[in-house]
């Protein structure tokens, strides 16, 4: 399994989305890249921390690869909106994508450069090397299965048939 890590607004729907997906082993959310050890969803809202929320998959190569993971994430976000997604506003809900392996660094830069020509304003995803990703409080972890009307910006209709578990 490989992993990477990604952020995409507020990480419920951003995990609910990639579980569905056929080739995605395990999902958890937390947060990455930011300035304190161990935050808090408490440290994120009072503005102490400037993590993203963010969610770490790990994926099966051969059944989905990278390229198709950043088309799914692409399909969910708005990648030219800075620090916002839906309803949520705040650096913890910028987009990014954060990897460990530098070969997949390429692989991130070049689908992005190429998703620019679709766009008229600017893509501002993040891309990043990851060097921390925490794992964020257990009510957070498949929220939107345990509150099947909790808030998300998320179209899950955005999957194909074909790609769904």
């Amino acid at each position: 399994m490989k992993r990477i890590v990604l952020g995409g607004g507020c990480f419920w729907g951003v995990e609910a989305y990639y579980k569905k997906l056929t080739g995605i082993g395990d999902t958890t959310s937390g947060y990455a890249n930011g300035n304190i050890k161990n935050p808090r969803y408490e440290d994120l809202k009072y503005k102490r921390a400037t993590h993203v929320e963010a969610v770490e998959i790990f994926y099966d190569n051969k059944i989905i690869d990278l390229n198709k993971i950043l088309e799914h994430l692409f399909r969910m976000i708005d990648p030219t909106s800075l620090n916002a997604q839906g309803g949520d506003v705040g650096i913890q809900y910028r987009t990014g994508v954060y990897y460990k392996d530098e070969a997949d660094k390429k692989i991130i830069e070049a689908y992005i450069k190429n998703e620019q020509k679709k766009y008229s304003k600017r893509i501002v995803v993040e891309v990043l090397q990851e060097y921390e990703f925490y794992k964020a409080e257990d009510y957070h972890q498949d929220y939107l299965d345990k509150n099947p009307g909790g808030y998300c910006h998320v179209n899950m209709n955005l999957i194909k048939a074909n790609e769904k578990k």
